[in-house]
């Protein structure tokens, strides 16, 4: 691997030069004043920012859809550009705030991007956090830069995040004029698979990581997001399902699975239980609205079937029935090219003319082979992260309509078996929490307010707040058994909490109790099935 161009993960130590914060300059003089010297790096700033200013990013990527943030409280911002190598690099953002916890946060990213999650890092910085975050080596939402540029797709596999890592501890160090105490990780989608990309090869990057609906098994899960778009076909193809059908489904799968968690109240528990038929909506002769043809029922099966390589063997599972409520007939059934066709066209093909209709079985093979700068994320042996003392918070919603949820215990199987470890035993330094209701990272029916980010935070409490629970973990040794989730009336706060549910750790199931409101959280209990 090829950490940072022109520099050795050696020389990392001397790549940032500032005047330490002393106590007779203010804090506010010390960022004006600060000098920074990070070899690779063509520009760099640092401006104090006070509490309450928002700031606009009148050079965006359109695609990223980010064109202000408020921030909260007063930090040092720090801006640079740096070299990966000759012909790529990033753009990162160091905030540090001046009420500093003594911490260290990196956020990640998202999709094919390419943007910095502002609001993320401004999430870490108000709580004390000093917090870094890059673009992941190129700009805005799409793989067009990979065309061509393998040194780009090396930066987006796992360059980026690490050098933006080892640079923020620096400048972090230097400007504090102490180390952190500790070092955290923050991200979900794609910004969950660069967690585990830190654990698996980085492990002494974090003592604590937050890792949700990571896009991990990245080669197939594109593959499978990809497969859609054969599957459907155009808008009025035969086997395209209309989109005012979608409600009807959705009704559909309540009817048959809602109460296989023992209430019914429109949110699955365990979708992995629900053996989803839909031939009940298959139209009856003359019949030509509210049902479906046999060809799209054929493309509603195959939708909630596991993907099948040449051989038969599993490239990806299943979309998990309940998804179809919370965003998957709009990213994967519309008729239209999903963004991760961008990663065959111009990173496995490196051909701009790529028809993504022509998706096959022998490609998933072909991208799953290549494993581009082993951007896969699947390795199983978490050792060196466990020796080290790291503790890693994984969670995933239970009716993501992006990435399939099905995915996630599939990983933790998969290092329970490469490790020898019983869950009980990963439960000292790994566990995985299914929120139920939540769409991809955030949204749905469900108490999907657990503190992921800024906008669904309900609480500061550990018990109730994935990045504070993580934080009491690594440093007080207290593990989180649940997560206690807030649903807020129609998913807004000011109309008050709607109601509370604990999210249980797997291999344990939520389960109502069978009395009490099921709106209690009491009411609900974590089981196993033996």
């Amino acid at each position: 691997m090829t950490l940072l161009y022109p520099l050795a993960l050696s020389a990392l130590a001397l790549v940032v030069s500032v005047s330490g914060l002393d106590s007779a300059t203010s804090f506010e003089q010390q960022c004006s004043s600060l000098s920074l010297n990070i070899p690779g790096a063509n520009t760099t700033s640092s401006k104090f920012i006070a509490a309450n200013t928002t700031l606009e990013f009148a050079n965006a990527d359109p695609t990223c859809g980010r064109s202000s943030q408020t921030v909260s409280v007063n930090l040092c911002r720090i801006t640079a550009q740096v070299a990966t190598s000759p012909r790529s690099g990033i753009k990162l953002e160091a905030w540090l705030p001046e009420s500093w916890s003594g911490r260290f946060l990196s956020t990640g990213n998202g999709g094919l991007g390419g943007c910095i999650q502002y609001e993320d890092i401004e999430y870490a910085a108000s709580l004390g956090f000093a917090t870094v975050g890059t673009n992941n080596g190129h700009d805005g939402m799409t793989g067009i830069r990979f065309l061509n540029n393998p040194d780009v797709i090396e930066d987006f596999a796992y360059r980026a995040m690490h050098t933006g890592v080892v640079l923020g501890k620096n400048i972090t160090q230097t400007f504090y004029g102490k180390p952190h105490t500790k070092s955290y990780y923050l991200g979900c989608s794609t910004g969950g698979r660069q967690g585990f990309k830190a654990v698996q090869s980085f492990p002494e990057d974090f003592d604590g990581v937050v890792a949700g609906a990571p896009a991990f098994s990245f080669n197939n899960l594109t593959s499978w997001s990809c497969h859609f778009l054969p599957l459907t076909g155009a808008v009025g193809a035969d086997t395209f399902i209309p989109m005012d059908m979608w409600s009807t489904i959705h009704q559909d799968i309540l009817d048959q699975c809602d109460e296989l968690d023992g209430v019914s109240d429109g949110i699955l528990e365990s979708p992995d239980m629900c053996d989803y038929n839909p031939d009940g909506l298959l139209c009856s002769d003359g019949q030509t609205s509210g049902c479906l043809t046999a060809s799209q029922i054929r493309t509603l099966r195959a939708g909630y079937s596991p993907l099948r390589g040449v051989d038969g063997s599993l490239v990806y599972p299943r979309l998990q029935p309940g998804a179809e409520l919370t965003g998957a007939p709009q990213t994967y059934f519309t008729g239209q090219p999903f963004g991760a066709v961008d990663w065959f066209r111009y990173a496995i093909f490196n051909n701009s003319a790529w028809d993504p209709f022509s998706l096959k079985p022998e490609d998933y093979a072909t991208s799953s082979h290549l494993n581009l700068f082993n951007i896969e994320t699947w390795e199983g042996d978490l050792s060196t992260f466990k020796d080290a003392g790291g503790k890693v918070l994984h969670y995933h919603g239970l009716v993501d309509g992006v990435i399939s949820s099905d995915n996630s215990p599939r990983y933790y199987e998969h290092v329970s078996e490469t490790m020898s470890l019983s869950p009980a035993e990963l439960d000292d330094f790994y566990r995985y929490f299914r929120i139920s209701g939540m769409a991809h990272c955030n949204g749905g029916p469900g108490a999907t307010f657990i503190g992921n980010r800024a906008s669904t935070t309900a609480s500061l409490d550990p018990d109730e707040n994935v990045l504070m629970a993580i934080v009491r973990w690594v440093e007080d040794g207290i593990a989180p058994d649940t997560i206690l989730g807030t649903a807020y009336v129609n998913g807004t706060k000011s109309k008050g909490v709607d109601f509370k549910r604990r999210h249980c750790r797997w291999p344990y199931r939520n389960a109502y109790k069978g009395s009490g409101n099921v709106k209690h959280a009491d009411s609900w209990e974590c089981v196993r099935d033996t």
